[in-house]
């Protein structure tokens, strides 16, 4: 992966492909490459002709890491997405978030709508305006000496999938505690933009998609069947539904 300071934090990322960009934001303790290679996106999206530009977010993966939460609020994060194209000289490109990524990408949509041409919400629906609960257990999960004594079930899958990932949990624990903001109804209803937003059908952690679809004026909701959080990154309706909306003229 490259690198390019972000107000002084490293941001690794990579580039792929050719033709019209696509920035993808992946979600809470993944990675560029578990959300978007080992699920098979980039090359899903480069062999359809995009330029698909991927980074690690602050606190995951190879990208810098902060231990205050102060420095994981959702606007905050949105100006690492802002200055990765201004660093590769991307004045305009499409966005999908997934998860926390999505709340990224809504950030950055809302700050520099200018800057986008189409945004993908994924894997976050009504619960982008109504909160996803209390960070506090996955906080004390991540941070836990022994992840067989989390009670909580939410927390000890994130806290797993933390492990699995090897990511630094002080830093995710930081993270969690400032990364879920709401984003309200009305600011979401100033986005002029095409938005889609998909999830999966039993997905509890974001919630449904259409709530989200109608707080933005002309958005659609794609219902991804079957699907829980977890599951419903690589899946083929997914794919085939975004494919289909970003090659929609706007």
């Amino acid at each position: 992966m490259r690198v390019f300071s972000s107000d002084g934090v490293d941001i690794a990322y990579t580039v792929d492909g050719e033709g019209e960009p696509i920035l993808l934001i992946h979600g809470f303790a993944s990675n560029a490459a578990t959300n978007w290679k080992d699920t098979g996106w980039v090359r899903w999206l480069t062999g359809n002709g995009f330029r698909v530009i991927s980074f690690d977010n602050r606190g995951h993966g190879a990208s810098g890491k902060l231990y205050e939460p102060d420095a994981y609020t959702g606007p905050v994060m949105a100006e690492d997405a802002r200055r990765l194209l201004d660093h590769l000289g991307i004045a305009r490109a499409d966005v999908m978030g997934y998860s926390m990524g999505a709340r990224i990408a809504a950030f950055h949509a809302l700050a520099h709508p200018e800057r986008v041409r189409r945004a993908i919400f994924a894997g976050l629906g009504a619960n982008m305006i109504y909160g996803v609960g209390d960070p506090e257990p996955i906080a004390e999960a991540l941070l836990a000496d022994d992840p067989a004594a989390v009670a909580d079930a939410n927390a000890r899958g994130f806290r797993s999938f933390a492990d699995n990932t090897k990511s630094d949990r002080r830093a995710l624990a930081a993270c969690i505690k400032a990364s879920r903001d709401r984003i309200p109804g009305e600011d979401l209803a100033r986005l002029t933009m095409p938005v889609l937003v998909a999830v999966g059908t039993v997905d509890a952690i974001a919630g449904p998609a259409q709530p989200l679809a109608e707080a933005i004026p002309g958005a659609r909701a794609l219902d991804i069947p079957g699907r829980d959080h977890m599951k419903a990154v690589g899946d083929r309706v997914f794919k085939d539904g975004v494919l289909a909306f970003l090659r929609e003229k706007p």
